[in-house]
């Protein structure tokens, strides 16, 4: 299976960004990973409601293009998954449908509504806000924690 973590904006934070690295790294035995980052679209200190809706309309577009299989949106609104409930969803149910899913997380802004209302299935990891690179690598861990999981392995206690 094909895994890809896309998201929008720059990783800059180096101790995020090894961490990303490192599960990454532990990821090779289960599947293909791809971590694609894209460019967010650059918008003023204060920007009005109509220039966030373009920016994400045009993030919205450069996700299309790049998007892989099924889509899970990263999203406030999203259902919230226990890691053994995550772990059938991803080794189980996705897996029957496809050979491979994106996870989105999108920019500062999140994502545009028509990517949410197209995804296969939205997920909040919390209803506490994170930083996107944290988030990146919380979700990285919980995949790798699904696979532990569905093989019966020690990681997950």
């Amino acid at each position: 299976m094909l895994i890809q973590l896309l998201t929008v904006g720059k990783q800059k934070e180096a101790h995020l960004v090894t961490a990303q690295e490192l599960y990454t790294k532990r990821l090779t035995p289960f599947c293909k990973f791809q971590f694609t980052q894209l460019l967010a679209v650059r918008l003023p200190e204060r920007p009005s409601q109509k220039e966030i809706e373009h920016a994400l309309a045009l993030e919205a577009d450069s996700i299309r293009k790049h998007q892989k299989g099924l889509t899970i949106a990263l999203c406030i609104e999203g259902k919230q998954f226990s890691s053994e409930n995550f772990s059938r969803l991803l080794t189980q149910e996705i897996s029957l449908r496809d050979s491979a899913v994106t996870f989105v997380i999108g920019s500062s802004f999140g994502l545009h509504d028509s990517i949410k209302q197209e995804a296969f299935q939205k997920i909040s990891m919390s209803k506490m806000t994170f930083p996107h690179a944290l988030a990146s690598v919380m979700l990285l861990e919980q995949i790798y924690r699904a696979y532990q999981i569905a093989r019966h392995t020690g990681y997950h206690k």
